[in-house]
């Protein structure tokens, strides 16, 4: 008898629980804060526009609030923090951007690199005294084709390429999961840091692309998932009982569609001592995680 596959309708009863969801006006994040609002969780949706987020959660059946979160701002993620009070169940994050021309945050990180990961990780470790389950950060299949170059994280000597910043900064997710995981382990913690990717998933996220590129992402998502799908390796990620550095995305050929299984991470994702690196570097660019 086949195994039967996992989907939004096997969520649990979340009532009782606070789930923030970073990037939740749009895609596979808007998705999830759907759904985790449905059954029943208090969900937060952080994003950038706030406008945007109470149109599109005008449907949610459930408890919301929207607020303001920008990734590619320090000022903007350390406001967000401050304003927090009371225990946080899960932190899903799971805003992000790819293959955008060269640009600079205002902090004057590369913008994959500021908003996909040195925003997330100031988040993480400004929120985390008041985690009190998991981390879900959400990667993709292309980081392993990333690489971290600690010398140059922000592309003033090699020479910029969009793809090469998207998929070194997914790579930085998976190893600031392992090594946050790690840190929890010695501390103790009982709370979980784990990853999850979508495959590939029919979003906004790669509308500005165009030419060849932009052919081969619009024909590789007419045959992948659509965000609904896509969004089932985050679901499950933030709530099913899955060890720590975990790592969620679909069972399907290649992992670029289906249902959410455990998967094994690159080699290049499971490196500790260039994690380790990663995140002291981080935590001096961020001044958050020492």
């Amino acid at each position: 008898m086949a195994k039967k596959k996992w989907t939004a309708k096997d969520l649990p009863n979340l009532a009782g629980r606070t789930i923030i969801v970073t990037g939740a006006s749009s895609g596979i994040g808007l998705v999830a804060a759907r759904e985790l609002c449905a059954h029943g969780a208090r969900v937060i949706l952080a994003v950038r526009d706030v406008d945007k987020g109470r149109d599109v959660a005008q449907d949610f059946v459930g408890d919301y609030e929207v607020r303001p979160l920008n990734l590619a701002d320090l000022e903007s993620i350390r406001a967000f923090a401050a304003e927090w009070t009371g225990e946080l169940d899960v932190l899903i994050n799971n805003a992000g951007i790819m293959m955008a021309p060269a640009f600079r945050t205002i902090d004057d990180f590369e913008l994959h690199m500021g908003t996909n990961h040195l925003g997330p990780f100031a988040l993480t470790n400004l929120l985390l005294p008041f985690i009190t389950d998991r981390v879900v950060t959400v990667s993709s299949i292309l980081h392993r084709r990333g690489r971290i170059h600690l010398e140059d994280l922000h592309f003033d000597s090699r020479p910029y390429n969009a793809m090469t910043a998207y998929q070194d900064s997914k790579l930085a997710n998976l190893l600031f999961t392992l090594e946050l995981q790690g840190r929890l382990s010695e501390k103790g913690s009982a709370v979980r840091a784990v990853a999850a990717h979508p495959g590939i998933a029919r979003t906004n996220l790669v509308a500005h692309v165009h030419g060849v590129n932009g052919l081969v992402n619009s024909l590789s998502q007419r045959l992948c998932n659509d965000a609904q799908k896509g969004a089932l390796p985050t679901l499950y990620a933030a709530t099913q009982d899955i060890p720590g550095g975990s790592y969620v995305g679909p069972d399907g050929i290649g992992h670029l569609r289906g249902y959410p299984v455990i998967h094994k991470t690159s080699k290049r994702a499971m490196d500790a001592d260039v994690a380790r690196r990663l995140w002291d570097a981080s935590a001096e660019l961020t001044n958050t995680g020492q």
